[in-house]
């Protein structure tokens, strides 16, 4: 029986704040996921190594 994608479970993404689904390839390691993207996963970064630096 196929899941129903109404079914998968939630995240908010910790840099923009919108909310995101589970997804394949994050299987292994949902509990670790905390960004919605490669975009924000970067962005997170850069913006903390800038505000360390200041």
């Amino acid at each position: 029986m196929p899941h129903k994608k109404t079914n998968l479970p939630s995240k908010i993404c910790v840099c923009c704040g919108r909310p995101f689904e589970w997804r394949k390839r994050w299987r292994k390691d949902w509990t670790l996921v905390k960004y919605c993207s490669e975009r924000c996963r970067k962005h997170r970064r850069a913006m903390s190594a800038t505000a360390n630096s200041q």
